[in-house]
């Protein structure tokens, strides 16, 4: 089980490992990932490890935080992910979360990304926090204006102009 980073009074976020791979691969193919992240063409468990340990594990080397697997605080099956990303595409470190359908509207993203938030803003001295979502991604952009974002613009992705990303910021 991979080391804990954060506690909130229901959840855990931890690492992620290699053994997550199973669930990483249902998180990946879960309808909502497909339509509003998008396809990364991750199929099997295999596919799904090399993803982790290329695309995810490997952030916490380089960078010191990344994704981190969220759980029930005393235990239990995986819910979702939630934590920190430096994507190319943009000029600050990025909030990035998603859970599995039978986790959603529970207040589990909210509880998990206040956390997260606060740890960047507090305990990493982010002076400034980015989050994107697709702008037909109504819940994301709830939750992103309650934790206190602001929409700043809309930007093509992967130098996509029909992809087009809403991109949010947090200061403190």
């Amino acid at each position: 089980m991979g080391a804990r980073i954060l506690e909130t009074p229901h959840l855990a976020l931890r690492l992620l490992e290699t053994a997550d791979a199973p669930f990483i691969q249902l998180l990946l193919n879960d309808p909502a990932w497909l339509r509003f992240i998008g396809d990364r063409g991750v199929r099997t468990v295999e596919g799904a490890r090399e993803y982790l340990e290329t695309r995810m594990i490997s952030m916490y080397a380089r960078l010191g935080f990344g994704l981190w697997m969220v759980e029930p605080r005393a235990g239990g099956a995986p819910m979702g992910i939630c934590g920190l990303v430096k994507r190319d595409q943009l000029p600050e470190v990025d909030l990035g979360f998603a859970f599995m359908p039978e986790f959603r509207g529970q207040g589990h993203a909210y509880e998990s990304a206040l956390a997260v938030r606060d740890h960047a803003t507090r305990v990493l001295g982010l002076r400034r926090l980015l989050a994107i979502t697709s702008p037909a991604n109504a819940d994301s952009v709830r939750l992103l204006e309650r934790l206190g974002f602001a929409r700043e613009r809309e930007m093509p992705w992967a130098g996509d102009e029909k992809d087009m990303v809403t991109v949010y910021a947090f200061a403190p």
